[in-house]
């Protein structure tokens, strides 16, 4: 039996023999695995913050182990193999991408003075350029490398396990509607005001949807061309890193969170471009 994403096809019970209903019963595990996860982690992440935020980043992982036990459906189609050359091809892209990104957004936001440009504090002493560099290139890799612990909770269920569902499923658009599922989850700690809330709630929620779903996009392309799940988890590292960790802790002002962050104007415009930018060649899935 083989996926029609061209993975690694999953172990099932012998009585479930359609391709598509194994995956659906899948989905419907999943997400009845997830749903109590998430709640748990919501409270957890409100309450006692890193601890908190790093068990609900694992919610998905978790929910995925979980059915894959239960189903006894085994670990082969996670791809967690590396991938060899063709995934160590991406690592510029997954390194260079948040950070164009960030100068496209948050430089028209400096430059046109929408928002104000502050030079945290650090260690190093010098001028605001050299700091932001210095930083820049901090988080590119100990920053992407220790956010790995997180991100991977995050991709082995999304990207991992629900993705490749939805195509096996037959579900309309699978990396659309994951994108999108993978925003709504976030959407309880936007709306408790934990995670870049702006001064508008529901614009909020509409510009953040836009930015995560088109985000979405481009990392589940990159998790099915490349055959592997781990160029999907070292870009949400990386991005969390690079995003969240520079660009957002030099940029200040009343209108910040408006037109900038992953609730910004500006970041959702410039997210949306590069999504439908990299969805112009034909996606070609590849097999470990």
């Amino acid at each position: 039996m083989k996926t029609s994403y061209g993975g690694t096809p999953a172990i099932v019970p012998n009585r479930l023999k359609s391709p598509v209903r194994s995956a659906r019963r899948g989905l419907l595990v999943f997400f009845a695995f997830l749903i109590p996860l998430s709640i748990l982690g919501y409270v957890l992440a409100m309450k006692i913050a890193d601890l908190g935020v790093l068990f609900l980043m694992w919610t998905p992982g978790l929910a995925s182990i979980f059915t894959r036990l239960l189903l006894r459906e085994g670990k082969a189609d996670i791809s967690l193999l590396i991938g060899g050359r063709k995934t160590l091809r991406t690592l510029p892209f997954i390194l260079l991408l948040p950070v164009i990104i960030g100068l496209a957004a948050y430089g028209t936001a400096w430059i046109t003075g929408l928002v104000e440009v502050v030079t945290p504090e650090t260690s190093l002493k010098a001028s605001p350029v050299i700091v932001f560099v210095g930083l820049l290139l901090m988080q590119m890799f100990a920053g992407t490398a220790l956010g790995l612990i997180g991100s991977a909770g995050e991709e082995l269920g999304w990207r991992g396990y629900m993705l490749t569902r939805l195509i096996d499923a037959r579900i309309p658009f699978p990396i659309l509607t994951s994108g999108i599922i993978w925003g709504i989850w976030h959407l309880p700690m936007i709306l408790a005001g934990n995670y870049y809330s702006g001064p508008y709630p529901v614009l909020s929620v509409v510009l953040f949807m836009i930015t995560i779903t088109a985000f979405g996009c481009i990392i589940g392309r990159l998790r099915l061309s490349t055959g592997s799940v781990w160029p999907a988890v070292l870009l949400h590292a990386a991005w969390n890193a690079i995003i969240q960790d520079v660009f957002d802790a030099f940029t200040q002002g009343k209108n910040a969170l408006l037109w900038t962050g992953e609730s910004g104007i500006l970041v959702a415009i410039v997210v949306v471009a590069a999504a439908l930018f990299i969805s112009r060649k034909p996606l070609h899935v590849k097999t470990l």
